[in-house]
């Protein structure tokens, strides 16, 4: 792997979202829910890895990361409970970051203080 494509493939990620919220109506919530749901489907087709590969962090930090572990998750947990892996599988992969993100935000709200507009 060229360390260089890591930079430029976040980089592109970055710039394609810039792009979205410019010049479309698209809100960044919307473009959240994109990338995620992009990763997922670049998991289930088997692309991901390939990008990964190619790309390194640049393409597994960002929320197709998050996207393509939910899917992973899920694929899994489908495997061995059934039907009901479906709902479980999503949590179970990404139990981890998502507890990390909250709490991690909770210390840093008692630590700073918001500047909330009234």
């Amino acid at each position: 792997m060229d360390y260089f494509n890591a930079f430029w493939v976040g980089g592109l990620i970055c710039a394609l979202v810039q792009i979205l919220m410019e010049k479309t109506k698209m809100m960044p919530g919307r473009i959240m829910v994109l990338l995620v749901c992009t990763g997922a489907v670049l998991g289930a087709v088997g692309l991901y890895p390939k990008f990964v590969e190619f790309a390194g962090a640049g393409a597994s930090v960002p929320l197709l990361g998050f996207g393509n572990t939910l899917f992973k998750g899920v694929k899994e947990a489908i495997n061995t409970d059934g039907f009901l892996g479906i709902f479980m599988g999503g949590f179970t992969a990404s139990a981890v970051g998502i507890s990390a993100a909250l709490i991690f935000g909770y210390l840093a709200s008692l630590i700073f203080e918001p500047k909330m507009r009234k």
